[in-house]
């Protein structure tokens, strides 16, 4: 394997739990980012020389140059490299070199992919097998996204939005969902849904291929391996679901047998299946039913997944990184469910405008839960404005939909506002990809 990476991006969830996995490895790497972060600080204090900024000095030899779909093509990283024929590797490309010699099991879908992959990587690791993994998010029991583990299994994302989930060589997997996201890469949800063919025709092992048979798109398929849901057809059927205040608590009946009032502290249908597909999965890799449910036990989450931000005056504070309306309501449905009949006011800080063009019509059921909607300015994640997509249309659309209060607070004054209008025993909830996740905190200083 190569002996000297720089990563474009090297503070990105994906780019550093790779660059954290060489490090581990005794592999030097270097990498840039726009700005510090703890990712950036962290990677540091393991070894990486890291720039903030990126300039063309920031390339010094590297035997490769790791980059992800988002970087442009006139970077002055990817110009100096190019000018000096430094081999250039997508983060995809590089991930399934990592996974090479592991039996890998790669979780897919337009939602849930994080949560799904980060329990099933904790139970590997309470489990006591040692896996490597690379998920989209840290994971609170491990305080890490990435793992260099010595044991059989790979456990990792295999991210749709760019195609890149085509590369890999899964030995398992559990495929989550499929919805309209990406139209940016796929162009059609048609298109999109072939990708996800493919991805299915890799795996070589039906018996450790877990897909939600609840999802339409996914029966229409019907893929080889076992379906699971709470409709009784599936092969994994969830019975006797119930969420008690914070944690969900569920049967499962599968192959003949029957697991009865299994508890995982997390909340939601939605995580119901993310948890019922991982300990369907468990079974499959012989790992035993008391094992698995010690495990889910001591979950603790995944970083901006419904996170408890802290408490005051009264005023809860949570922060999620649901963008997409499906995410977005299953979210706040369960929040209202654990905290009601408390006021949840959502404040959402829209991901891409060709994300809240392709969605429009779909975020005002998505936010039906809550008592109010706060809207913020839409965050580009480097895309260009798109003629009739504004702040405006959204909101008009958002009011002619939703029967409850909805505003719209510019980015830069929505902190102090939301300090000075909250009350108590108010449930704020942050919603978005973008700096949105800086509101919560920022929140609690004012608010002394």
């Amino acid at each position: 394997m190569t002996q000297n990476y720089h990563f474009i991006g090297i503070g990105g969830i994906g780019m550093s739990g790779l660059a954290n996995i060489l490090l581990q490895k005794g592999i030097k790497v270097s990498g840039s980012d726009v700005v510090s972060s703890p990712m950036t600080d962290r990677l540091e204090k393991m070894g990486a020389e890291i720039f903030i900024g990126h300039s063309a000095c920031n390339i010094k030899q590297p035997n490769a140059v790791i980059y992800t779909t988002a970087i442009k093509t006139e970077n002055p990283e990817v110009e100096k490299a190019r000018m000096c024929k430094v081999p250039f590797m997508h983060r995809s490309e590089l991930l399934q070199q990592l996974m090479q010699g592991y039996r890998s099991l790669l979780i897919a879908g337009t939602h849930g992919k994080t949560t799904t992959s980060s329990l099933l990587a904790h139970l590997l690791v309470d489990a006591g097998l040692d896996p490597a993994y690379a998920v989209g998010g840290m994971i609170c029991s491990l305080n890490s996204n990435a793992g260099f583990g010595k044991g059989n299994y790979f456990v990792a994302e295999a991210d749709e939005s760019d195609g890149s989930f085509l590369k890999y060589c899964p030995f398992g997997a559990i495929i989550t969902n499929i919805d309209n996201d990406h139209l940016d890469h796929w162009k059609t949800l048609g298109s999109m849904i072939k990708g996800f063919e493919q991805f299915i025709h890799l795996i070589p092992s039906p018996q450790h291929l877990f897909w939600c048979g609840d999802d339409e798109i996914l029966s229409s398929i019907n893929p080889k391996g076992f379906s699971y849901g709470f409709d009784e057809k599936n092969d994994l059927n969830i019975q006797n679901y119930r969420q008690e205040g914070w944690k969900n608590i569920f049967a499962i009946r599968f192959e003949g047998k029957e697991y009865s009032e299994i508890e995982i502290p997390l909340i939601g249908a939605h995580n119901v299946l993310n948890a019922a597909a991982v300990f369907g999965l468990g079974i499959k890799i012989n790992i035993a039913e008391t094992t698995i449910r010690k495990a889910f036990s001591t979950f603790r989450g995944v970083n901006r997944r419904a996170e408890f931000k802290g408490e005051k005056k009264g005023i809860s504070i949570f922060d999620d990184y649901g963008h997409h309306p499906t995410e977005i309501f299953a979210t706040l449905r369960a929040i209202k469910h654990a905290v009601s009949p408390r006021r949840v006011i959502a404040v959402f800080q829209p991901h891409r405008y060709s994300r809240t063009r392709d969605c429009l019509h779909e975020f005002a059921p998505a936010f039906a839960p809550a008592d109010q909607l706060i809207v913020t300015d839409i965050y580009a994640a480097g895309e260009a404005p798109i003629l009739d997509i504004s702040n405006e249309i959204l909101l008009k659309t958002l009011k002619g939909n939703l029967n409850l209060d909805v505003c719209y607070i510019a980015r830069s004054k929505l902190s102090e506002f939301l300090a000075q209008n909250l009350q108590p025993e108010d449930v704020l909830v942050t919603m978005g990809a973008g700096d949105i996740t800086k509101v919560g905190p920022e929140i609690i200083g004012l608010l002394q």
